[in-house]
């Protein structure tokens, strides 16, 4: 018989990128008493690795628990980013309810339409939490109809319709049920959760069903699967089996070892878990999302949605320039392998394929800051390896014509910037959905657009915008082959010998372009050193020194000034990159190469094409 446990609540907190989700769980661990009075509790305390720190973005859901009034609140925060979206869809399987946040001045934006989708499709209540009502431009009467509208575009019932709103400042840890109402602490959002988020219902009676939703990992132990009870009870030392929805033979015999449930930012050990209580299995060898651990008598998968496709592939080389091996620990292809192979322990949106060469692994993501990450995490592990240029991944239809992946573009720029935006968007083949003026002088436009064609264009973007303009994509789904695109309309600079790069060998090539390196910068041949301000690929000696002679002084050459060298972070240069170079990634430098380094045979293989 199903009975509710009414002392647990389980929610995921979901909004897009920027709106406030970690700083919101930071406030209602707060106040909930989690941390003591005198402790001193980092900004956005959830975010636990550097990369999430530095960039202020979330890459992995967490969890965590709370009480209020006797009630245990289990929270998960999500990733608001699209490249992430595996993460979201799987942990709202676990959860009875959802707590929406939207930036009470930008409104609702693409990936709240993608988060808000997935949890109406599972009949989730919503709770929308309408954040920094404090800043000076907020306007939280039109982002209330904006987020209704978004409601009633996604088919919502009468019942979801009727959702509570709650006014928050998450930075300055209060909300309220109306906004004339005194700002004076969380508790409003508390009493709003335990009201309207429905306890977690399962037969205690029956037989044991935990399906796994996300996937941690660690050195000790191996992996760890995070879940849900749904029916039964979970005890230390119980006998089960692993069976899995989409693989109808799966079925394994397994022990349960050791069992935690959260409080606070902690996992504890407990010796049973009832329905409804989320938690973390340890010691079970090869566990993988989507697998339901059930009791061996009576084995039954819980459905399952299968996890979205990458969209984007790049491949990891070993890295075979002249200065391999100076600056990395890891540069064999065995360590590279069992890297990328770990890391599918749990990140389920990647794949990572063989390719006909031993030295080179095929690695596909759902999009390029998914990647990128990827590759921020290798290098400050200290591998070393050589990555391609980003390519999409094309589908076949029924027809049998090739299909690519296309994505929705939202862009949101200053008036003056649109003309050059929407000629941009169109020359990579994408096509104007919608163009509307929003507050303070800024328009929204809307454009379906191939994913290659966002491949490179961000950095550009930036540039046109002058810093001002803000994109969000979202995938769409696969549409017929566009076209081809031009992507650079630049060449590369080329180093034409391998030393040291010199003042006097950079102040002549600064007049052929735009410069990456500055002086003392060791390279090598083939390797390149700046875009040139034309469309073919120019090489120069960076390393050559003025010869001196009786009326020549050494001291002259103090004279030349070299224009600072634009410096590529990561992203830009994978986005500079074009189809016949490669980036070196090392712990120390990032340096772009052409694949093919000697200038001879490089000029054959572009004969032949």
């Amino acid at each position: 018989m199903k009975t509710t446990r009414e002392d647990v609540r389980n929610i995921a907190i979901i909004a897009h990128v920027d709106h406030g989700k970690t700083t919101l769980v930071d406030e209602l661990l707060k106040q909930s008493g989690v941390f003591r009075a005198n402790q001193e509790v980092q900004e956005r305390v959830m975010d636990s690795n550097d990369i999430e720190r530095e960039r202020g973005i979330t890459i992995l859901s967490k969890n965590t628990a709370i009480f209020y009034k006797d009630v245990k609140i289990n929270i998960i925060d999500t990733p608001g980013h699209a490249d992430f979206g595996g993460e979201v869809e799987r942990v709202l399987k676990m959860v009875n309810g959802v707590i929406l946040v939207v930036d009470a001045f930008e409104g609702a934006m693409p990936q709240t339409k993608f988060v808000l989708m997935k949890a109406l499709e599972l009949d989730l209540p919503v709770i929308v939490c309408i954040n920094k009502i404090d800043r000076p431009e907020a306007r939280p009467d039109d982002v209330i109809d904006e987020v209704l509208e978004l409601f009633m575009d996604l088919d919502a019932s009468d019942e979801q319709l009727d959702c509570p709103f709650i006014y928050a400042s998450a930075r300055n840890g209060y909300a309220m049920k109306e906004l004339s109402d005194e700002r004076k602490d969380m508790t409003p959002l508390f009493e709003t959760i335990l009201d309207y988020i429905p306890a977690p219902a399962g037969d205690p009676d029956a037989n044991t069903q935990v399906l796994i939703s996300t996937i941690d990992y660690n050195e000790y132990v191996g992996r760890i699967g995070v879940g849900k009870v749904d029916n039964g009870c979970l005890k230390v030392n119980q006998e089960a089996v692993v069976v899995n929805h989409h693989e109808p033979d799966k079925l394994k015999k397994v022990k349960i070892s050791k069992l935690y449930e959260f409080d606070g930012l902690n996992k504890v050990e407990v010796a049973e878990a009832g329905i409804g209580s989320i938690v973390a299995i340890s010691g079970i060898a090869d566990i993988h999302i989507g697998d339901t651990i059930c009791a061996p008598e009576a084995p039954a998968a819980i459905p399952f949605q299968k996890i979205s496709e990458p969209t984007l592939s790049m491949n990891f080389i070993v890295n075979d320039s002249p200065l391999a091996g100076q600056e990395g620990k890891f540069v064999t292809s065995r360590h590279i392998r069992d890297r990328l192979l770990r890391e599918l322990n749990t990140d389920v949106s990647l794949r990572v394929e063989d390719t006909d060469s031993a030295d080179s692994m095929k690695v596909s993501g759902r999009g390029e800051l998914h990647l990128s990450v990827l590759i921020e995490n290798m290098r400050r592990e200290g591998y070393e390896f050589a990555v391609s240029k980003a390519e999409v991944l094309y589908h076949t239809d029924e027809n049998g014509k090739k299909t690519e992946p296309m994505e929705i573009a939202y862009v949101d720029v200053p008036d003056d910037f649109t003309g050059v935006v929407i000629e941009k968007l169109s020359q990579r083949k994408g096509e104007m959905q919608n163009m509307k003026p929003i507050s303070g002088g800024y328009t929204r436009l809307e454009f379906l657009i191939p994913s290659r064609g966002l491949i490179g264009y961000r950095g550009e973007f930036l540039t046109d915008t002058k810093g001002n303009g803000i994109i969000n994509t979202i995938f769409d789904g696969y549409a017929p082959y566009k076209g081809d695109i031009a992507y650079r309309k630049q060449g590369s600079l080329i180093a034409f010998e391998s030393g040291e790069s010199v003042t006097y060998g950079l102040f002549s090539a600064q007049e052929r372009g735009t410069l990456f390196i500055g002086p003392g910068t060791k390279v090598y041949s083939g390797m390149v050193i700046g875009s040139s301000s034309k469309a073919e690929d120019i090489e120069l000696n960076v390393c050559k020194k003025k010869h001196l002679t009786n009326t020549r002084s050494s001291s002259a050459d103090e004279a030349l000034t070299l224009v600072p060298p634009r410096v590529l972070s990561l992203e830009q240069a994978l986005d500079f990159i074009d189809v016949d170079e490669l980036l070196e990634v090392t712990p120390e430098s990032l340096r772009i190469r052409k694949r093919i380094l000697d200038p001879t045979l490089r000029k054959r293989a572009s004969f032949k094409k």
